[in-house]
């Protein structure tokens, strides 16, 4: 990397990011339930944080691509977030909190799709590199679900919107750090038109695992914690347990630009696919072995680590410079957003009809329908991409 690359200032942004998302997604749950929410509310209330992601990433990135004003988007997103999180404090019944984590996160999902492409823009032609900068989230993620558990065994439960808010304040700070890259995707012409490419039969299909993917994801980003928790789990083990699956995620990333020479996309994926499957099968069948479970969290590398970077390549890969914005919206939007958003409502369901045991299967077998597609759709190769 040269000199004038902001590595320490794109890395604090992911060390932040993702550490308020390890303060989030591992006891925001744990905080719902203390107001005697049931499963379904709780499964509904936790799709808030995903729902947003289906429109306001397309929306951010629609004015990115058209103003050239990627950065401005990242600020006035980040700033909005925590701003909006603050009324948090006097919100105790469904409705209000609901109506909160709708409205901050319509921003905070705006902002991380646009940052993926300011990383890619800043990286240039090094952007197999691109892991070794957002591994700094990973290790945020780890800081946060670790710290929090441990001062959540400590205070109640009710302080985590006040660390939360913190971190979205970090976030904030740390993007009126970055310099705008000198690569504005905005103004390149392509004749093709983002529809164009979306409605490439293999682009369909590629959205369409992720979202699978994301869907299987909901039991766990909804009700793993309660589930560690009703089998006498201390908080401090639950977050142990959330930092042993993003540790192995970390490694994965530091591993993935070999993965990416000696092994092609399709079968990163497919791998991937189908030890995410398996992740749930274990989580399913042997919660109550810490052994199998801790093994089960090592699999993090794979159900989300390497199809991460897989998804993030792809959209690369698939969409042109001038609609890399809207790409990596749309991306967001299918897997993140509809997919996580749909998990998360049907898991609390499932909870209340099967129990965790029929939850995770049903998650295992969501996961083995994306390798049968993938397997019979996902060929990157066949696709050319135009700069």
């Amino acid at each position: 990397m040269s000199k004038s690359f902001p590595y320490a200032r794109l890395s604090g942004f992911y060390l932040f990011y993702f550490a308020l998302l390890g303060t989030l997604v591992p006891y925001w749950s744990l905080y719902l339930q203390s107001f005697g929410l049931t499963a379904q509310t709780i499964g509904l209330l936790m799709a808030m944080l995903h729902l947003s992601r289906v429109v306001a990433p397309n929306i951010w990135g629609w004015i990115a691509d058209k103003t050239g004003q990627r950065i401005r988007v990242v600020r006035y997103g980040a700033f909005l977030t925590w701003v909006i999180f603050i009324a948090i404090f006097w919100q105790t019944s469904a409705l209000g909190i609901g109506v909160v984590m709708l409205s901050f996160s319509f921003f905070w999902n705006a902002v991380l799709p646009q940052f993926e492409v300011l990383t890619l823009q800043h990286l240039g032609e090094s952007r197999d590199r691109y892991s070794q900068i957002r591994l700094w989230g990973s290790v945020g993620f780890i800081m946060a679900v670790v710290g929090t558990g441990a001062l959540l065994d400590l205070v109640s439960i009710r302080w985590l919107p006040l660390v939360a808010l913190l971190l979205m304040m970090l976030i904030w700070f740390n993007t009126l750090l970055i310099p705008a890259p000198l690569e504005q995707s905005a103004r390149q012409q392509d004749q093709r038109s983002l529809w164009n490419i979306v409605k490439t039969p293999q682009v369909l299909v590629f959205l369409l695992i992720f979202f699978l993917v994301q869907f299987s994801h909901g039991p766990y980003y909804t009700f793993y914690s309660v589930m560690l928790q009703d089998l006498g789990y201390s908080r401090s083990r639950i977050g142990q347990l959330w930092a042993v699956g993003v540790i192995a995620e970390v490694l994965l990333f530091m591993l993935i630009p070999r993965l990416f020479q000696r092994f092609t996309l399709r079968h990163i994926m497919l791998l991937s696919l189908l030890l995410c499957s398996l992740r749930w099968l274990l989580i399913a069948l042997y919660p109550d072995q810490l052994v199998l479970l801790l093994f089960a969290q090592l699999l993090h590398a794979a159900s989300f680590g390497s199809l991460h970077a897989v998804g993030i390549a792809l959209v690369y890969h698939y969409f042109s410079p001038a609609t890399q914005g809207r790409g990596q919206a749309l991306f967001a939007s299918a897997g993140f957003g509809a997919g996580g958003a749909s998990g998360a409502m049907l898991s609390g369901v499932f909870w209340d009809a099967w129990g965790g045991q029929g939850t995770f299967l049903a998650a295992a077998l969501i996961s083995l329908l994306a390798v049968a597609i993938a397997l019979w759709w996902i060929f990157p190769e066949k696709v050319k991409r135009l700069d």
